[in-house]
């Protein structure tokens, strides 16, 4: 199972993560904030308040919400 064992905020809606795999690179979340729980992300100035929670391995947000480390490293985009 794959984990995340960094991250960050980049800009807009992406943010940098880096996997246990050794995997690192961008992942763009605009699409991907839909319900309930996402839709306060979709304030740029709420989405940057993501962090990463070393306890889940993941990003997360403060009003709860988070994204499986699974989906975000199938959408990451690695820098050439």
């Amino acid at each position: 199972m794959v984990r995340i064992t960094d991250a960050r905020y980049l800009r807009d809606y992406v943010v940098w993560v880096r996997f246990s795999d050794g995997v690192e690179g961008e992942v763009d979340l605009a699409r991907e904030l839909d319900g309930p729980i996402f839709e306060p992300l979709r304030d740029p100035s709420y989405f940057r308040l993501v962090r990463f929670d070393p306890e889940l391995h993941t990003i997360v947000w403060p009003n709860g919400a988070d994204v499986a480390p699974e989906f975000l490293h199938s959408r990451v985009r690695v820098a050439a």
